[in-house]
C-alpha cells in the first residue's frame, strides 16, 4: 500500500485529520425511531398516563390474589369517597334545619320566661284579691247578718232583738298550736208574727241564706199584743262566710264581689 505524501504534513504521512474524518463516517449511522407514538404519549392528559402505568401494573401482577386486593381496595376507597360525599351534602343540608331549630328554641324559651312571670303576676294579684275579700268579710259581718235576717222577714212578721251570744271556746287539746281558732258568731233572733205559717217560713229562708247556718227554733209560745194574740219566737243562727258557688247567684243580682270560703268569724271580727 503506498501512502501519499501530504502537503499538510512534513513527514509525509497520512494526516490525523483525515483519519479522524475518516473514522466519523464509519461510525455515524441512521437511527429509525420504531416507536413513533412514544412522543405523542408525553403530550397526552395525567389520566392517560396513570391509566398507562396501571395497564402496565396489572399486566405484571399475574398473582389473583394481589389482583382482588387491588380492586378491593380500589373499591374501599371509592365507596369511602361516596360516603364523603354524601355526608357532605347531608350536612350542608341539615345546617339550615339546625339554625331554624336553635331559633324556635330561643323563641320557646323566651315564651316559657314570659309565661312564668305572667303566672307570677297573677299569683300575686289573687293573692292580693283573697286578703281583700278576707278584709271586707271580717269587716262586714253585722251588716250582712242584719240584711239577710231583713230579707228572710215574711209579711206579718217583725222582729224585736237580734243580739250577739258568746259562747264557749272548744278546749284546747294541743298546746304546740301557735293559732287558736274562735267561737263562731251565733245571734238570738227574737220576733213575733200573728201567722203561724209566717213563723215557719222565716225558719226556711234563713237556712236558704248564703250566710246564716245551723238555724234552730229556742222557743214559740202565744202571748197577747195590743190585746191580740200572737206567736212570740226565739230563734239561733250561726254566720259563715259562704263559698263563691253559694253566694255566687246573690252576689251577681248584687253586684258585689263573691265572698271567700266558708269559715266561722270570731268574735275579734265581729267587734270590729
Amino acid at each position: 500500500m503506498k501512502w501519499r505524501r501530504c502537503s499538510c504534513c512534513p513527514s509525509a504521512l497520512p494526516c490525523g485529520r483525515r483519519r479522524d474524518r475518516r473514522r466519523r463516517q464509519q461510525t455515524s449511522m441512521i437511527t429509525i425511531n420504531l416507536n413513533p407514538g412514544h412522543k405523542r404519549a408525553k403530550n397526552a392528559s395525567p389520566m392517560a398516563a396513570i391509566g398507562a402505568h396501571l395497564k402496565s401494573a396489572g399486566q405484571k401482577i399475574n398473582d389473583p390474589y394481589r389482583l382482588g386486593a387491588l380492586a378491593a381496595s380500589v373499591a374501599w376507597l371509592g365507596y369511602v369517597g361516596m360516603t364523603q360525599l354524601a355526608t357532605g351534602n347531608e350536612l350542608s343540608n341539615l345546617e339550615p334545619k339546625l339554625e331554624q331549630a336553635r331559633a324556635e328554641n330561643q323563641r320557646f324559651r323566651a315564651f316559657l320566661g314570659e309565661k312564668r312571670h305572667l303566672e307570677s303576676v297573677r299569683d300575686s294579684i289573687r293573692a292580693q284579691i283573697a286578703t281583700i275579700r278576707t278584709v271586707d268579710g271580717d269587716r262586714y259581718v253585722w251588716p250582712r247578718i242584719f240584711d239577710e235576717v231583713a230579707r228572710a222577714v215574711p209579711p206579718f212578721t217583725w222582729l224585736t232583738d237580734v243580739q250577739y251570744v258568746a259562747s264557749a271556746p272548744d278546749p284546747v287539746t294541743d298546746t304546740t298550736q301557735k293559732v287558736i281558732e274562735a267561737p263562731p258568731v251565733q245571734v238570738d233572733i227574737k220576733g213575733r208574727t200573728v201567722d203561724i205559717q209566717g213563723y215557719t217560713r222565716l225558719i226556711r229562708q234563713l237556712e236558704d241564706s248564703p250566710y246564716l247556718k245551723d238555724v234552730t227554733a229556742i222557743s214559740a209560745n202565744t202571748v197577747l199584743d195590743q190585746n191580740r194574740a200572737v206567736t212570740a219566737f226565739v230563734l239561733k243562727a250561726t254566720y259563715y262566710q259562704p263559698t263563691p258557688s253559694a253566694a255566687g247567684p246573690r252576689a251577681e243580682a248584687t253586684g258585689a264581689d263573691p265572698a271567700p270560703p266558708a269559715k266561722p268569724t270570731t268574735v275579734a271580727q265581729k267587734e270590729d
